[in-house]
């Protein structure tokens, strides 16, 4: 009875405090210590669409530059991108905006949606933040279908670039992972902490978000350039080749490949990905 009692206990204690931990969100007044040090003007935003809030940060003070716009991964959030809206270089010749996507970090955080519904979301923020300038999408993992999607759905917006960093758009490559819808759709949930949860709710419905993707990658009409790591175990290397073909309309499609690297090169290859964004042609 004990013991029962005493693992019942610590499972009780696992639910309240796995909500409390793993959320991979920086807050607002930290952000700004942080951004301070660096010299770095630094904003954060909150806009409303429909019902949901969408929170970002840009960093730089000219407002007329052309626009980084940066999109996390599964799970994450704007501070993926921390340490390019403080470089220096891209500061002087950039804007540069990092989002929450919805369901993490400060954007509804814990409420999943499809790959369309964020779409549309992130459509009405990329439509207040535009200043008449080009535009440069740069996703990272479940970003990068993400910036796919915005691109094929806003031929209207100056959207001149996209970057695909590790990008998931490949059908065939999202196998079968049956372990996930018991996580999200029974009482295990509460289990899962933080970010996680979303997470998992978002990457169950991306199996059969990721079948549109043929039809977006053909809507890409802009330049693209695709990084990728040759031994990336968690999207495949597969992804970038697919992501080539499939750009049938792209003005411009660049594939380059990091030797030897996994799935984290916006971090382990910052240095290589910042050049890259330093020479991107963005005329229209």
């Amino acid at each position: 009875m004990k013991l029962f009692i005493t693992l019942s206990i610590i499972c009780l204690c696992w639910i309240v405090l796995a909500q409390s931990c793993m959320r991979f969100r920086t807050s607002d007044s930290d952000a700004q210590i942080d951004f301070a040090k660096h010299n770095v003007p630094f904003k954060a935003e909150y806009f409303t669409t429909g019902n949901t809030t969408i929170h970002y940060v840009v960093s730089g003070n000219d407002s007329t530059l052309p626009t980084l716009f940066f999109i996390h991964g599964s799970p994450g959030s704007w501070d993926a991108f921390d340490k390019y809206l403080q470089d220096s270089q891209l500061l002087r010749k950039y804007r540069m905006i990092s989002i929450d996507r919805p369901g993490f970090g400060y954007s509804e955080f814990g409420n999943a949606q499809n790959l369309n519904d964020q779409a549309a979301e992130i459509t009405e923020v990329l439509r207040h933040i535009q200043n008449g300038r080009p535009i440069c999408l740069i996703g990272h993992s479940l970003g990068g279908p993400m910036v796919v999607k915005l691109a094929s759905l806003n031929t209207t917006l100056p959207i001149t670039n996209l970057v695909i960093l590790a990008g998931s758009v490949d059908p065939a490559e999202e196998k079968p992972e049956s372990w996930r819808a018991p996580l999200d759709r029974t009482p295990l949930r509460f289990l899962v902490p933080g970010a996680m949860r979303p997470s998992n709710a978002e990457l169950l419905m991306f199996k059969q978000d990721v079948q549109e993707m043929p039809a977006d990658l053909a809507k890409v009409t802009c330049r693209v350039l695709i990084m990728h790591g040759t031994v990336d175990d968690f999207v495949p290397p597969g992804n970038a080749l697919y992501a080539q073909k499939h750009l049938t309309h792209a003005k411009e499609v660049q594939l380059v490949w990091f030797e030897g690297q996994r799935h984290f090169i916006p971090w382990e290859k910052f240095t290589d990905i910042r050049d890259a964004l330093l020479q991107l042609n963005m005329n229209p």
